[in-house]
C-alpha cells in the first residue's frame, strides 16, 4: 500500500500536463469522450485513495480499533500509514467531498433553471429569436432543448453563415455537450489538479461543434470565418445580457482566453487525426491509476482482515 496508494494522487498532474496536446490532436469527439473519462477515473481513484489514507490513520485510534475489535499490536507493526499521511488524507478527502457536492448542487440547479427557461419560452420551434441588439447565440439544454440568437447576431452573418450557426448550436444540443462539461467539471471540484482537463473539455465540445458543422456544410474554411465573425459582432456589440450558465455557444460558455483563435486555426488546418502513440500512453495512465488504487485497497483490506484475526 505504501507505494500505490500515492501514485493515484500524481497522475492527475499528468493528465493535465496531457490535457492541452489531446484536445488538439485528437478527433475532437474522441477527445471529448477520452477527456470525460479521465477524468472520471482519475478523480475516483485519487478520492479513493485519499478515503483508504484516511481509514488507514482512523483504525489507529485506540476507541476506533477496540470497537471493531483490531490488534494495537497489529496496527503499530503493520503501520499501513504514517500519521501525516493519514491526517492530509482526511482533510482532503473532506475538502474534495464538500466542493465536490456544493458543485454538483449547483449545477443541477442551473439545469434545472435551464430546463425550465427553455420550456418556458414562446413557440414550439426549437429556435427562438431574441429582439437583442447585441450578438449572441447559444443552445440551452432542456426537453426540449432551445437555440436561443439574437437579432445582432442574425444581422452580423450572411446566409451560410446562420446555417453554419444553427448546425453549430444544434451539435450542441444533440450530443448533449452540457453532460461532459459538467462531469468534467464534478471531476475537477473533486481533484484541483484536473482543472486544465475540464477546461480542455471545454474547448473540445466547441472544437466538437465545430467539426459537425463543417461536416454539415462541407467548408471548414466558411466555418472558421463564422467563427471569427460571430466572434467580432459579439466584442463589438457588447451584449451584457445574462446569460445561463450551463448554455454553450459558438463562442463557448464560458469563453476562455485563446480559445476563438485555437478553434479559428483548427479549422483552417487539416482536419485532426488520432495518434496510436498517444492514445496508448492514455490507456496505460488510466490503466495505472486504477490498478493502483485497486491496489491499495487490497493492501488495506489484508491489513484490517490480519489486524482482526489477531
Amino acid at each position: 500500500m505504501h507505494l500505490a496508494v500515492y501514485l493515484p494522487l500524481l497522475f492527475p498532474l499528468l493528465a493535465a500536463l496531457s490535457a492541452g496536446p489531446l484536445a488538439s490532436r485528437l478527433e475532437p469527439r474522441l477527445a471529448t469522450w477520452l477527456l470525460t473519462a479521465a477524468g472520471l477515473v482519475l478523480a475516483t481513484s485519487s478520492t479513493l485513495v485519499l478515503g483508504l489514507l484516511a481509514l488507514a490513520g482512523l483504525v489507529r485510534i485506540p476507541l476506533v480499533a477496540a470497537l471493531k475489535d483490531y490488534s494495537p499490536d497489529v496496527i503499530a507493526r503493520e503501520d499501513p500509514a504514517a500519521w501525516p499521511a493519514a491526517l492530509a488524507g482526511a482533510i482532503l478527502l473532506t475538502l474534495a467531498a464538500i466542493a465536490t457536492v456544493r458543485l454538483t448542487a449547483r449545477r443541477a440547479g442551473a439545469l434545472w433553471s435551464a430546463a425550465l427557461d427553455a420550456a418556458c419560452m414562446p413557440g414550439a420551434d426549437s429556435v427562438v429569436i431574441t429582439e437583442d441588439d447585441g450578438a449572441d447565440a447559444y443552445a440551452m439544454p432542456g426537453l426540449p432543448g432551445r437555440i436561443v440568437i439574437s437579432h445582432g447576431m442574425l444581422d452580423a452573418l450572411d446566409a451560410d453563415g446562420r446555417n453554419i450557426l444553427l448546425a453549430h448550436e444544434h451539435a450542441h444540443l444533440r450530443h448533449h455537450h452540457y453532460a461532459f462539461v459538467t462531469l468534467a467539471q464534478v471531476c475537477a471540484a473533486a481533484n484541483p489538479l484536473l482543472r486544465p482537463l475540464a477546461n480542455a473539455v471545454a474547448y473540445t465540445v466547441e472544437r466538437w461543434a465545430d467539426e459537425h458543422a463543417a461536416h454539415h456544410t462541407g467548408n471548414r474554411r466558411a466555418v472558421a470565418e463564422t467563427v471569427a465573425t460571430a466572434a467580432l459582432a459579439t466584442k463589438r456589440t457588447r451584449n451584457r445580457r445574462r446569460i445561463p450558465t450551463v448554455a454553450l455557444g459558438m463562442l463557448g460558455r464560458p469563453a476562455k482566453p485563446g480559445m476563438v483563435p485555437r478553434r479559428v486555426a483548427a479549422l483552417l488546418a487539416p482536419p485532426p487525426h488520432n495518434p496510436p502513440l498517444l492514445l496508448l500512453a492514455a490507456g496505460v495512465l488510466l490503466a495505472a491509476s486504477s490498478l493502483c488504487a485497486l491496489e491499495a485497497a487490497h493492501d488495506l483490506h489484508q491489513f484490517l482482515e490480519l489486524a482482526h484475526a489477531h
